[in-house]
């Protein structure tokens, strides 16, 4: 552990009672003492608090930011208003994903959140492919999440003004004394809002939001089951460089003004195969996965058609025990023609093998503030 980074809010973390692991280059809380099954159904039923300080967070600056980062992504970067957050996906010239992220329009710059595995890869590929744009690593400020159905209630305490916000709004509010860049938004299924605060000042607020009886914190094991259960994929699991944002399920992010026959469609990394498969559709696709049986399923479980095919499909990418719904859940790809819903096939799990339904995604209802 001694080569890792640590979060600013470490010393806190550890007095709460925290269980840290290893995580992105990062010692990170895992689990705290009521465990991960109490934490993961807390966030459902009240609101839970997350440090994901070791996510990146960057500033595009210049009057070209968005044109310029509009052609890394088959993304609506110039369409977004002022005050508005959006998910986005760095693409390769494959076609692949470099990196899934949120980015916002805060007026004179572009505000945005890149997953802690990929920062340095992304920053530096940012700054390659947008020489004419300042592209600036923010190194003093934390990170914290805010989720689940009692988060507007415990956040408006400190500031009225969240109730007005609506999912994918950001904000630059006053909590606890300290500016914070707020977006109303995360990563768990529920409403809740992710909080950027200077280093300074995050302590002071992450005790006064877990001073809330409604507020348990939450560590790395129940974000995994929250988000899996929400079927929110996990970059370098779920997609990757080998994954299009079309097999990922993720067409939803690509907006009509990229697609063919838009005013500004095409121009990004990988465009011919993406395009290609949003109007042809893809040979493969992301699916939600039930096991039959109470043995979770994980990362890397081969898929096969039947019981007695020995030719593998496709893999689980992620799979865990879904608290809430009270059984196993797993995402993996499969041909297409296997990929509707209803459709059983078989998993091949320490040797043995074992039924699996195709499932519609999400596993639990998304809770967001429209």
């Amino acid at each position: 552990m001694d080569d890792l980074q640590s979060l600013p809010l470490e010393a806190l973390h550890l007095e709460l009672g925290a269980k840290m692991v290893p995580f992105a280059g990062y010692s990170m809380p895992v689990q705290y003492p009521a465990g991960v099954m109490k934490e993961h159904l807390a966030t459902r039923a009240s609101a839970g608090l997350f440090d994901v300080s070791h996510m990146g967070q960057v500033l595009l600056r210049g009057d070209a930011a968005a044109a310029a980062f509009e052609t890394l992504m088959p993304v609506d970067v110039l369409g977004l208003p002022e005050g508005r957050q959006r998910y986005g996906l760095l693409t390769d010239e494959t076609g692949g994903i470099l990196d899934d992220l949120m980015f916002a329009n805060r007026g004179d710059h572009l505000f945005v959140v890149v997953n802690a595995a990929c920062k340095s890869a992304d920053i530096a590929h940012m700054r390659a492919m947008m020489p004419a744009v300042q592209v600036e690593e923010v190194t003093d400020r934390a990170l914290l999440a805010l989720q689940g159905p009692a988060a507007e209630s415990v956040l408006s305490a400190l500031a009225p003004e969240v109730v007005q916000m609506r999912f994918m709004d950001v904000r630059t509010l006053m909590l606890a004394g300290a500016e914070c860049w707020v977006s109303r938004s995360g990563y768990t299924g529920e409403d809740g809002f992710e909080i950027s605060v200077a280093e300074a000042d995050a302590e002071k607020l992450a005790r006064a939001l877990i001073a809330h009886p409604d507020v348990l914190p939450i560590g790395l094991g129940a974000r995994d089951s929250l988000r899996l259960e929400a079927g929110l994929c996990l970059y370098g699991h779920d997609i990757d460089t080998t994954t299009s944002p079309v097999e990922a399920g993720l067409a939803w992010a690509i907006q009509k003004v990229r697609r063919t026959g838009g005013d500004r469609a095409g121009g990004f990394p990988g465009a011919d195969r993406i395009l290609k498969e949003l109007a042809e559709g893809p040979a493969r696709g992301r699916v939600g996965l039930r096991p039959q049986g109470r043995a979770p399923m994980r990362e890397g479980v081969p898929l096969f058609a039947s019981d007695g095919d020995t030719t593998q499909i496709g893999a689980i990418t992620s799979g865990a025990f879904g608290p809430t719904v009270q059984t196993p859940v797993s995402m993996g790809y499969l041909p297409i023609d296997l990929a509707a819903p209803g459709t059983i096939i078989s998993a091949e799990l320490r040797g043995k093998r074992a039924p699996v339904e195709v499932t519609p995604l999400p596993f639990t209802p998304a809770n967001f503030k429209r």
